[in-house]
């Protein structure tokens, strides 16, 4: 039952949350399509870069050490999207590489678990149990039978990149009072020097100034919807959402985000779901759906049997 003390979730709410899920979903289908014309490495370059600066003269810096934000920058931005982007360059598709990402929640919980010593009840362990039988499902559709392209080794980049999504996620639970539009923009100060070292080294230099002398519509119309849309006003209306409203009654939206990115890379890029796509994002969006709704579910089974 919700408090009465609670605000109740206005219309223009519900569509700012759904407003920013659908722009986070359609991140997948942007990046591959700006991935055709510049390196991944140096395509992050550019979005860390530009979502730090001028920003950075206007937002102010969140209520943590610069250790804890350099370690947030180089997780998100070496670790999970240079995986990520780096996949997608390769041939991941966008759509199931937005569901496999996903499982960033499972690592969160492990690692805050062995980190933070925090507590896995036993319904996250179900969801992770139900998670694990679609990406095992996905490793077995990736030597042949998977439809969308998707092979074990894009598979498990993309799940390193879920790995050190979940690590930053550790490191946020370190700095509870830290701003979520800071957060971001001050944590992107430290990932374009070591991105654009990484390009430069392993993308080339030709490749990197063949972009910046050819630049095309569709990777510059991808930096300025990954730094426009997907970070600023995206984590802007997002970290607003959940100040009025609670993380409880928001965070729940993003579990479209996986459902946006299917749908907008089947229509705009023309990805295909086989039988086994399917069944392996079903296990996989059943085992989040445990996970974040298992803990209330239990607790109105209890009060249910009490009665």
């Amino acid at each position: 039952m919700r408090d009465s003390n609670e605000p109740r979730l206005s219309a223009g709410a519900l569509g700012a949350a759904l407003v920013v899920v659908t722009v986070w979903g359609f991140n997948f289908t942007v990046v591959k399509l700006g991935l055709a014309d510049v390196p991944p490495l140096f395509l992050l370059t550019l979005r860390f870069a530009f979502c730090a600066f001028p920003a950075v003269l206007f937002v102010p810096k969140p209520a943590a050490s610069w250790g804890s934000l350099t370690a947030y920058g180089l997780l998100l931005g070496l670790g999970q999207f240079g995986l990520l982007f780096t996949a997608l360059k390769l041939g991941a598709p966008a759509g199931l590489s937005s569901v496999l990402l996903q499982s960033q929640a499972f690592f969160t919980a492990l690692l805050a678990a062995a980190v933070l010593r925090e507590r896995i009840r036993l319904y996250s362990v179900l969801g992770m149990a139900l998670a694990a039988a679609g990406l095992a499902l996905v490793a077995l559709s990736g030597r042949g039978g998977s439809l969308s392209g998707m092979t074990v080794p894009l598979a498990l980049m993309i799940l390193g990149a879920a790995f050190f999504w979940g690590a930053a996620n550790v490191v946020v639970r370190t700095m509870p009072g830290a701003d979520a539009l800071g957060l971001v923009v001050w944590s992107s100060v430290v990932s374009p020097l070591p991105l654009l070292g990484l390009s430069l080294w392993l993308e080339g230099p030709g490749p990197v100034a063949a972009s910046l002398a050819r630049p095309t519509l569709a990777w510059i119309g991808a930096v300025a919807y990954l730094v426009i849309a997907a970070s600023l006003v995206g984590y802007g209306l997002w970290n607003r959402l959940i100040l009025r409203y609670g993380a409880g009654r928001i965070a729940p939206f993003y579990l479209l985000v996986p459902i946006v990115g299917i749908s907008s890379a089947a229509l705009v890029l023309g990805e295909r779901f086989g039988p086994a796509d399917a069944a392996a994002t079903a296990l996989v969006l059943a085992g989040l759906l445990v996970h974040v709704f298992g803990g209330s579910l239990a607790g109105r089974l209890r009060r249910w049997t009490r009665s």
